[in-house]
């Protein structure tokens, strides 16, 4: 008795649009994996869980072999930003201020039950209840405070999730709620200095 599996339908790959045939699927291929083995990160400490970030980083848990540099010199040379410790309402605009500033393709990890949720300051009225509140999250490691090793996993997750990105969704053409921004007044209709 012959048993054959029943044929498999694959998506549609996804295209660039006019710019396909441009960037053969290799090339994207290329293209995700040196961003996943290329990932300046920018800390964002804010609490306990920044000295478990700095373990990570140290000989024995040695990140970098994943392909990550700590310590980038500031946002604007950052692809990945760690957000570790809790988040305040007076802190949240700084946060999302330095994250504007980050090139794209940009990253976000937040590390720790503060930076997910507000940890055991939730009900304070001064936390913000998790970074997500205020910029897009892409992994969330779960702790209190999160051991190193989390930190690595996390990381892990995020290149997997690299790995499989797509250009066409990534570069997309932006619509007009993700190019304003909460910190910054738009200008005044008609214009000229009064």
């Amino acid at each position: 008795m012959d048993v054959s599996p029943a044929p498999v339908d694959l998506p549609e790959p996804k295209r660039l649009g006019v710019l396909s045939r441009l960037a053969p699927e290799p090339m994207k291929v290329v293209l995700n994996w040196g961003r996943r083995y290329s990932l300046w990160v920018f800390n964002f400490g804010l609490a306990c869980c920044a000295i478990e970030f700095i373990a990570a980083s140290m000989a024995r848990h040695d990140f970098i072999r994943l392909g990550v540099i700590p310590f980038a010199p500031g946002p604007r040379q950052a692809d990945l930003m760690i957000v570790s410790g809790t988040v305040t309402d007076k802190m949240a605009p700084a946060v999302k201020r330095l994250y504007e500033q980050m090139p794209e393709p940009k990253y976000v990890i937040s590390f720790g039950a503060c930076s997910n949720c507000g940890g055991p300051y939730w009900d304070s009225y001064s936390v913000t209840k998790g970074v997500d509140q205020i910029i897009p999250v892409d992994v969330y490691v779960p702790g209190c405070p999160p051991r190193p090793e989390a930190l690595l996993q996390g990381i892990l997750k995020l290149q997997e999730k690299i790995a499989r990105e797509s250009l066409g969704e990534r570069y997309s053409t932006p619509s007009v709620a993700q190019l304003t921004s909460d910190l910054v007044a738009p200008p005044k209709p008609g214009g000229g200095d009064a």
